[in-house]
């Protein structure tokens, strides 16, 4: 191989291993903007909701 040649292949290389860093990083910013959202869109749904339990009910009795 010329100099060139193994330039090339270092230089398509680094972009794919960018290439894949990248691709990481959305998923993760996607899956976390989609986490958020689910959050945000189940907050109201659930403190409107009325709660199950009192705080009397859950506590167990002392000895």
């Amino acid at each position: 191989m010329t100099g060139i040649e193994a330039d090339v292949k270092e230089i398509k290389e680094s972009v794919r291993m960018l290439t894949e860093t990248i691709d990481k990083l959305l998923h993760e910013r996607e899956a976390a903007a989609m986490m958020k959202l689910s959050e945000q869109s189940l907050s109201t749904f659930l403190n409107e909701e009325p709660d199950l339990y009192t705080v009397r009910d859950v506590r167990s009795p002392h000895r």
